[in-house]
This record gives structure tokens, C-alpha cells and sequence, in this order.
């Protein structure tokens, strides 16, 4: 029976046999510059708008991808090629790229050369299927996002601890609740690992300033897709009382794309159901992708 393959400096193994080695310093210090892509049938979805982001977050670690953008694009279809057909018939790839700036030792060396690792997995349905119908709840906890001046936003790399520590005392108070940041003035920043927008009536879209947030493909999307959809859309700094006291609140990442959240710190946010523009947004999103994002959620939420 085939295996699944992954890319991992230069050769292509079983992905089975993927590891790193443990004087890595992304390994060592959280310094993997990351991006997580999607495809929808079998094909990735804002495949440049991630490549942008990647090497954006290269320049600001100075370290340079052992790849061409070229050569690394030819790599990203030749796995979905192989992984693709494995999958159940419907189903659809999660495509991870991610590059460490390699060995301690050579760890401030300039412009050094990273080392490069591609491989798949299927969606992770089953950690959200759910909130399509239920809506995710949210919880504002102590830890507060990092500041702008000693976390650059466009750099997207694993070292996230805060998220996992906001998370973790949200999950205190609500085991199925997700936490969302503030800054140190106390404005919304963004969800863990998804970027955050409201909507009311009297305002329409509303989402934090662009440039102290991390720069999402999905937000880009919905916003994009409100655009199309005469939905007014604008950046502004948002308080905590500007959720609570909002119609809808939506989390947007790359393997649900939208989600509904139906509670803010314990209260319905508006009648706790997702909402009409939840809906037409998403409904624009599968027509858009030709998938019926929902559904495909629920039936592979059990595989």
C-alpha cells in the first residue's frame, strides 16, 4: 500500500520517518518559520499569498530558504500529487511548510541557509465540524499578546507560547472554550492561531488595525468576500465591550476558513447562534472553492 511522503532537506522520505534533530534551533528556541496551507478538491488554495508570508518571515529571521520560491512551489504539487489520491474520497490535505534556521552552532551565521521540511495530513476536521452549527465560544484570559516592538506581526513562527498559555486558562473556565488576546492597552488583537472580526448593523465588519495583527490569508479572504458581498468592511482598534455587544463574531484560519462564536466570556454574543452574515460569507467561500466546506467538515469530522 502507498505511504504518504514528505520533503525534508532535499529528499523525499516516508512521512513517517520525518524528524529533527534535536540541536535544531528550531527545535531548540521555537524558531520555525511555518506556514499551513489547505487544498479544497485536491487543489492548494492562496498558495502565493502564503509563499509571501513565508519569505517575509525569512527576511526578518535572516535565513534563506535552501529552496528557490520555484523549486519549492514544483515540491508543494509533486506531494499533493502523491498524497492527494491516499486520502478518502472527498476528503482534502492539509500542505505544511516549514523551515528552521538548522544547527545551533551555526546559528548566527548571516544569511545561513535553513533547513526546508514539506509534508501532508489530512484536514483536521473533526477539531471543528462542530462549531459550524454550535458556534465556538471565547474567553478573554489574563495573557496578553506579545508587544509589536519585540514581535515583529508579520513574522509567523512556532514559537507560541502565549497562545498555549492564554488557551490553557481559558480552558479552565470553559474546557471548550478558545481564548482571545488583548494588547497592553487592552485592544483586541486576535484569537489563537485565527484572526478575529465583529459585526454589527450600525458598523458592519469590523476588524482589528492590519498592521498589529498577524497578517492572515483567511482574513484577507473574508474580506475580500464581504467586498463582493456589499458588506461594509474597516480596521479599527476594538475593545473587549465592542464583542460582547456585537451581533456576530467570526475566527478565520486556513482549515475551517470561517467559524461563528457564540459566546464571549461566558454571555451569548447577540441570540448565541451563528448568524446571517456568517452564513452568507461562508456560502460565498465554497461557491468560490467549489466545496461544500460544511458538509465535507461533518462527514470526515469521525474518520
Amino acid at each position: 500500500m502507498a505511504q504518504p511522503i514528505a520533503y525534508w532537506e532535499g529528499t523525499w522520505i516516508p512521512r513517517s520517518e520525518l524528524t529533527i534533530p534535536l540541536n535544531d534551533a528550531g527545535f531548540q528556541l521555537g524558531t520555525t518559520i511555518a506556514e499551513q496551507c489547505r487544498t479544497f478538491n485536491g487543489k492548494v488554495f492562496r498558495l502565493d499569498q502564503h509563499l509571501d508570508r513565508l519569505w517575509k518571515s525569512l527576511e526578518i529571521v535572516d535565513v534563506q530558504s535552501p529552496e528557490s520560491r520555484e523549486s519549492l512551489i514544483d515540491v508543494i504539487h509533486q506531494i499533493i500529487e502523491h498524497n492527494y489520491p491516499l486520502l478518502p474520497a472527498g476528503a482534502d490535505l492539509g500542505v505544511t511548510i516549514f523551515i528552521t534556521p538548522g544547527s545551533m552552532d551555526q546559528l548566527y551565521r548571516p544569511h545561513k541557509t535553513g533547513r526546508l521540511a514539506v509534508h501532508t495530513q489530512m484536514v483536521a476536521f473533526d477539531t471543528f465540524a462542530s462549531l459550524y452549527e454550535a458556534g465556538q465560544a471565547l474567553i478573554v484570559p489574563k495573557t496578553r499578546q506579545t508587544p509589536v516592538d519585540c514581535w515583529p506581526r508579520e513574522l509567523k513562527v512556532r514559537s507560541r507560547v502565549h497562545y498555549y498559555l492564554a488557551d490553557l486558562e481559558a480552558k479552565r473556565d470553559d474546557p471548550a472554550a478558545r481564548a482571545v488576546l488583548l494588547d497592553h492597552e487592552g485592544y483586541v488583537m486576535e484569537a489563537t492561531t485565527a484572526n478575529i472580526a465583529k459585526y454589527h448593523p450600525d458598523t458592519g465588519l469590523e476588524l482589528p488595525p492590519a498592521d498589529l495583527v498577524l497578517p492572515g490569508i483567511s482574513i484577507a479572504t473574508l474580506e475580500k468576500l464581504a467586498d463582493e458581498l456589499a458588506i461594509p468592511v474597516r480596521h479599527r482598534q476594538l475593545t473587549p465591550e465592542d464583542f460582547a455587544t456585537a451581533d456576530e463574531v467570526l475566527l478565520t484560519s486556513t482549515s475551517p476558513c470561517i467559524v461563528p462564536c457564540n459566546q464571549w466570556n461566558g454571555k451569548p454574543i447577540s441570540v448565541g447562534k451563528p448568524g446571517p452574515i456568517f452564513k452568507r460569507l461562508i456560502a460565498a467561500w465554497e461557491e468560490m472553492v467549489g466545496v461544500d466546506i460544511r458538509k465535507q467538515a461533518e462527514r470526515f469530522a469521525q474518520k
